[in-house]
């Protein structure tokens, strides 16, 4: 049976339970709970503190985990990536005081609060630049207006929160993050027998295939035959277009997977060389991840 590890709380949190929903896994119902097991589909699934998750499966106590990017860096921990997830974006950032001038050269030699003490070192290290940091594990954006620190290294997603602390950002992102799904780097060790290669493979099949759904709409329109040629190179799927004939003579259906972000402008220039009943729906999940391995028959 696969242990597999889920934020228990967060901004990642609700998105993680409602990925493994829509790839057919059974989540807890009560936020208290710690575990839930789905014996239909043999997974066991444990609701952590994010931080935590990567020392976990890094241990080898737990087979994979959810957490963020940011937070497997940070840990340490001999874990590796197994797939982005597509959600939990956000970006690693130095903030001062919004008065302040100061560039990012202007931090040597002053005090940095942040929950990402290594993170932040090796940036730093980079930049030749020497800071005292200062480790806290929350409510780090209060730290300049108490005098503990003279800027901060937090995640930054919106940026209200800075805002309502009176902070801005300087110099780049240490770092980008989102939801990721991680496993033990491979060891011949004892703590290799909980991994089951198999049960492995599947759950991370399930998993890309909610990912790439989300990127892609189903599009459905009826076509002229004479405008085909036409119609295919709008809309050509991952391999190829789906079309089947109509009752209507000298019309086929089409069905085709677009991008998400290109519908409207698909549906827009269809409409154009005289197609009609063009619609999208929704794509729950699928397993053709690009052409190469996409279904021969089309979409």
């Amino acid at each position: 049976m696969l242990r597999v590890a889920l934020p228990n709380k967060g901004t990642l949190a609700e998105p993680a339970s409602t990925m493994m929903r829509e790839a057919g896994y059974r989540q807890r119902t009560d936020s208290r709970d710690l575990s839930a097991l789905d014996e239909e589909n043999q997974v066991e699934f444990f609701y952590l503190r994010p931080k935590d998750i990567a020392t976990y499966v890094g241990n080898g106590d737990l087979n994979m985990g959810v957490t963020g990017h940011d937070l497997m860096d940070e840990s340490g921990s001999p874990v590796r990536q197994m797939l982005r997830l597509g959600f939990g974006y956000s970006k690693f950032r130095f903030a001062v005081s919004e008065s302040s001038d100061w560039k990012l050269e202007d931090l040597d030699g002053k005090k940095i609060a942040t929950s990402y003490p290594r993170l932040v070192r090796a940036h730093l290290a980079g930049k030749r630049i020497s800071a005292q940091i200062v480790k806290l594990d929350g409510a780090v954006e209060i730290s300049i207006q108490l005098g503990l620190a003279d800027a901060i290294a937090d995640v930054v997603s919106s940026g209200r929160t800075l805002r309502q602390h009176h902070l801005k950002v300087i110099g780049d992102p240490i770092a980008e993050s989102e939801a990721t799904l991680i496993e033990r780097e491979p060891r011949n060790d004892r703590r290799d027998s909980l991994d089951t290669k198999g049960e492995k493979s599947i759950f991370l099949e399930r998993l890309r295939g909610v990912v790439y759904a989300r990127q892609y709409l189903m599009l459905d329109y009826d076509c002229p035959e004479s405008q085909l040629p036409a119609a295919e190179k709008l809309t050509p799927g991952l391999t190829s277009p789906t079309v089947a004939p109509l009752a209507r003579k000298g019309w086929v259906a089409v069905r085709a997977m677009v991008r998400t972000n290109e519908a409207n402008l698909a549906m827009d220039r269809l409409a154009a060389i005289g197609c009609t009943a063009i619609l999208t729906s929704l794509i729950r999940s699928c397993r053709a991840v690009d052409g190469r391995n996409g279904d021969e028959n089309g979409a």
